[in-house]
């Protein structure tokens, strides 16, 4: 059964985990609204976390869409990202671009990284 849901076992929940991506990054997607940054863990599914600073996106409104566009693209391709440690770093200006194209730039980093993966693996 697919499972699409992102509960505790999704996320990066400790200043550990995300130290360790920090420190040991395997593979980097660069767009000018966000930096995606993965790394390989030794667990069957993969785990998401996301800094969406203040200082880049000021009102919690936009901050909060913006963290809701990341969470759904990232339960449609969770599957496919089996294995990987994300971090999900928010730039400046994210909150500028309409939902629908956040979603879009979104999935498009996570296929990116999909991608990226693939031929990391091979």
């Amino acid at each position: 059964m697919l499972e699409l849901s992102f509960g505790k076992k999704q996320r990066l929940l400790s200043a550990k985990a995300f130290q360790g991506v920090f420190d040991n990054t395997h593979l980097k997607i660069s767009h000018t609204s966000f930096l995606l940054l993965a790394r390989r863990n030794r667990l069957t599914h993969s785990r998401l976390g996301m800094i969406v600073a203040k200082k880049n996106i000021r009102l919690s409104v936009d901050r909060n869409r913006v963290k809701r566009v990341i969470r759904s693209s990232y339960r449609l391709n969770q599957q496919n990202l089996a294995s990987l440690d994300i971090i999900f770093l928010v730039r400046k200006g994210m909150d500028k671009i309409l939902p629908k194209d956040q979603t879009s730039a979104v999935l498009g980093g996570l296929n990116q990284l999909q991608n990226k993966m693939q031929n990391f693996l091979q």
